[in-house]
């Protein structure tokens, strides 16, 4: 069965560097368009990042240029790099995969989400 593993959350100050790691499992991973996703509290989640089969990226305007999302194939790992963070930030991350040929930042497109993992910039 598939599982999404996330890890790499915690608390950081304003213009800090924080990176997230996906341990992804039961499905091929390469094949696949995984993603970031973040909630915070109160609010609805949203698209951060996401990466398709052949390594093309997208992102939400307000982290172009801050973030990065990558995947390493042999260790069916996603990470993404967080640097320049802001308040606006904080929020649970969670990785996700969806098993159609799209690939895009709606969370009602992806099929399966981790549990999550917070992160706090102060």
């Amino acid at each position: 069965h598939v599982q999404l593993v996330e890890s790499g959350g915690g608390s950081v100050q304003a213009g800090g560097s924080v990176r997230l790691s996906c341990a992804a499992s039961g499905y091929t991973f390469s094949r696949n368009c995984m993603g970031w996703f973040r909630q915070a509290s109160g609010q609805e989640r949203e698209g951060v990042a996401i990466i398709n089969s052949a390594g093309r990226t997208d992102y939400r305007d307000s982290v172009k240029g801050r973030f990065t999302i990558s995947k390493d194939n042999a260790k069916n790992t996603l990470s993404l790099q967080m640097s320049s963070l802001e308040p606006e930030d904080t929020a649970m991350y969670y990785c996700a995969v969806r098993f159609d040929s799209d690939c895009n930042l709606l969370p009602n497109t992806f099929n399966y989400f981790g549990q999550g993992t917070q992160v706090t910039v102060s």
